[in-house]
């Protein structure tokens, strides 16, 4: 299982501010981390590519 933190969120919605992928990923249509850390929230890749095919066709290239 792979884990991203925000940092690869933003990276995965085409390289958005650190805060623009922060705002999304508190939006209550995102997938619920698996766990907070010290570092931050943590979600599983899988959930992310998920909700990005869904909400953000655009960035898909499949």
């Amino acid at each position: 299982m792979e884990l991203v933190g925000v940092s690869e969120i933003r990276e995965m919605l085409g390289g958005v501010s650190r805060q623009r992928a922060s705002v999304i990923a508190n939006q209550r249509n995102f997938p619920e981390p698996i766990a907070v850390l010290a570092m931050g929230k943590v979600w599983r890749k899988s959930d992310v590519e998920k909700w990005i095919k869904q909400h953000r066709p655009d960035l898909t290239t499949d």
